[in-house]
């Protein structure tokens, strides 16, 4: 009897998912809520584009098209380039559109039973013990529902969609006094461009946030307003910010992105050789950073605007929380079309929004919290099970404590993909996705639940060493985390011809072709 593979969300995680469990023979069922797929590149504003070029966002094995000459395609063309691959690799025909998945079950085994297992699934087979899962699926367009039941669950969710982080506030002094508009970026991002245009347009708008979406979304307000109607950001914590991913026309790639680099910090689980290798070159990638700092202070006014960081440009980098400057972002608070107000509180009132106790409001149409998601909390949401949704979440420094970043040791016949974060999610994921497929094959054998749980707090303990509150970004050493996988798959970990080319040139999607057994 064939065993049933279920995957929640038609993103590029959950494709990936359905293309490389297709090629182990088995038949995927993928749900999608929405009509189509894409994920969160359905519902990015115009402005948005690539973080990183687009050699490194791609398949391996499906590179973009010639005609894409941008180095850095827009929105638009990295949705096609997603459908291109799911219609090259006929991932479509598996994919139930319009399916939310109100919550999924294991079904079959006591918690009881669970709690006393040594090895996962309690025989550390992917189709291990008698349970399966549930899966309650609403369909959304008639409401109707029906429950659908597998052997294994993917969760390709992601960690950037569904709920929203919104700030919280005292009674009377939230949204509900504001005679304006208040959103989230989700739902402004959501919205069709020409809706998104009227809506904004002749307006005031004041975006709450500092990432990347909030800038974003300032310049889309700004091209559309000008000065006559300044958009407004209340910005909170200032992070570094790269025009482009060189400094002094050198890549960051070469940088960050290759083994000599990763031979500069510790890695979890590392031999004692590399550990004192990394010990004496630990003051040359603190000088590569201050470098790096160097070069945006002369070359980004932050400083004028009251933006410059005051922590290390190597904090945001291992937080993976660097990100691309929309275009025109300084000429556009250079003409006054964009306003930064930095803010340590702020509360609505009837016409907007009082900032650092000020007396007199900040008056505002349209208030857009650029304030991030609440993804640990989705992902624990999608749990029937109370043990289960205390199991997911893990520490108060991990947000998902996982195996390999893709198994729980703790919840059976279950993988998760893509909440663990580097530069280019799409081929770490793809990655992840090529050794879920040798484990589902049955070519990859599981440490016990205690070993697990013990290499999951090396992780820990080791990335906490340059992230305090770590949330599963590997940008230190994703290079080292790619190793493991391959030897798991028992495949050679080193990719390049030659030694030189080994250390110093970058790694990227394509040195991780051919990693699955055809």
């Amino acid at each position: 009897m064939e065993k049933k593979v279920a995957i929640v969300g038609a993103g590029i995680s959950g494709l990936l998912a359905c293309k490389y469990v297709l090629e182990i023979g088995l038949h995927p069922i993928v749900f999608e809520a929405e009509d189509d797929v894409g994920g969160i590149w359905r519902h990015t504003i115009q402005s948005t584009k690539l973080q990183t070029p687009k050699q490194d966002f791609q398949f391996s094995d499906f590179p973009w098209d010639s005609s894409i000459k941008e180095d850095v395609p827009h929105n638009e063309q990295v949705l096609d380039y997603i459908k291109s691959y799911a219609n090259h690799f006929s991932i479509i025909p598996h994919i139930k559109f319009n399916s939310k998945v109100i919550d999924i079950d294991f079904v079959g085994e006591s918690n009881e039973e669970i709690n006393s297992w040594k090895l996962w699934s309690g025989n550390n087979s992917p189709f291990g013990s008698k349970g399966r899962w549930h899966i309650t699926i609403e369909d959304t367009k008639n409401f109707s529902t029906e429950v659908h039941k597998v052997e294994f669950v993917i969760l390709c969710i992601g960690k950037y969609s569904g709920l929203p982080n919104i700030p919280t506030f005292p009674p009377g002094k939230g949204p509900e006094v504001f005679k304006g508009e208040a959103m989230h970026s989700m739902d402004y991002s959501a919205l069709d461009n020409d809706v998104a245009a009227k809506l904004i347009k002749d307006k005031s708008v004041t975006i709450v946030g500092s990432g990347k979406s909030a800038l974003d979304t300032a310049v889309e307000c700004a091209t559309l307003n000008g000065v006559a109607h300044p958009c407004t950001i209340i910005h909170g914590t200032s992070h570094w910010v790269l025009p482009t991913l060189s400094v002094w026309g050198i890549s960051l790639a070469l940088l960050y992105f290759n083994r000599f680099a990763e031979f500069l910090v510790h890695k979890p689980g590392e031999p004692f050789f590399l550990a004192l290798v990394a010990f004496l070159l630990a003051p040359l990638r603190w000088g590569i950073g201050k470098i790096v700092e160097l070069y945006l202070k002369g070359n980004l006014p932050m400083k004028k605007y009251g933006i410059e960081p005051k922590h290390s440009f190597l904090r945001d980098w291992d937080a993976c929380r660097i990100f691309i400057l929309p275009e025109y972002f300084f000429d556009k608070l250079n003409e006054g079309s964009i306003v930064i107000k930095k803010s340590k509180s702020f509360w609505f009132s009837k016409e907007g929004l009082i900032v650092n106790e000020e007396a007199k409001p900040l008056e505002t149409d349209i208030v857009i919290f650029a304030t991030g998601y609440k993804g640990d909390q989705k992902l624990k949401s999608i749990f029937k099970s109370p043990l289960f949704q205390n199991q997911i979440i893990g520490s108060t420094n991990v947000t998902v404590p996982l195996y390999r970043q893709i198994i729980h040791p703790r919840i059976p016949q279950l993988a998760i993909i893509g909440f663990a974060e580097s530069i280019s999610n799409l081929y770490s994921n793809e990655i992840r996705c090529k050794w879920l497929a040798h484990f589902l094959e049955g070519n990859i054998e599981l440490p016990n639940i205690k070993n697990m749980e013990k290499d999951i707090k090396i992780w820990e303990d080791n990335m906490t060493q340059y992230v305090r509150n770590w949330k599963s970004c590997i940008n230190t050493c994703g290079i080292w985390y790619n190793d493991q996988l391959c030897k798991d798959m028992k495949c050679n970990p080193r990719r390049k011809n030659t030694t030189f080319t080994e250390i110093f040139e970058p790694y990227g999607p394509s040195d991780y072709k051919g990693l699955i057994r055809k």
